[in-house]
């Protein structure tokens, strides 16, 4: 019978799940980035074609488009500040809705 890898009390796991701060599992950091790039990007694209119909709108929505990135890379580099993050990345995300509608 082989031992379950999940199984926290098989001494060849090596991630203990009473522990507090179990470090980073493979490559989680890495993908989290690119994710927030890559919406970074989406939101400079979608200002592009907004801007292309609506130029005020086009811009506010470019406007946000490094908030977003940094607003990223302080989530990577601070991860107590995840809240905070996703409270100000659901209210840009908000206003460029409005503004894509209204426009």
């Amino acid at each position: 019978m082989t031992p379950d890898p999940a199984d926290p009390g098989d001494p060849s796991n090596p991630r203990d799940p009473r522990d507090p701060d179990p470090g980073d599992p493979g490559l989680a950091r890495e993908r989290t980035s690119l994710a927030w790039t890559r919406t970074a990007l989406s939101f400079a694209a979608l200002g592009g074609v907004v801007l292309k119909k609506d130029v005020i709108a086009g811009l506010i929505i470019l406007s946000a488009t490094p908030v977003i990135w940094k607003l990223g890379r302080l989530a990577h580099q601070r991860p107590g500040r995840l809240k905070l993050v996703t409270v100000t990345i659901v209210a840009v995300s908000l206003v460029a809705l409005a503004v894509a509608i209204t426009s």
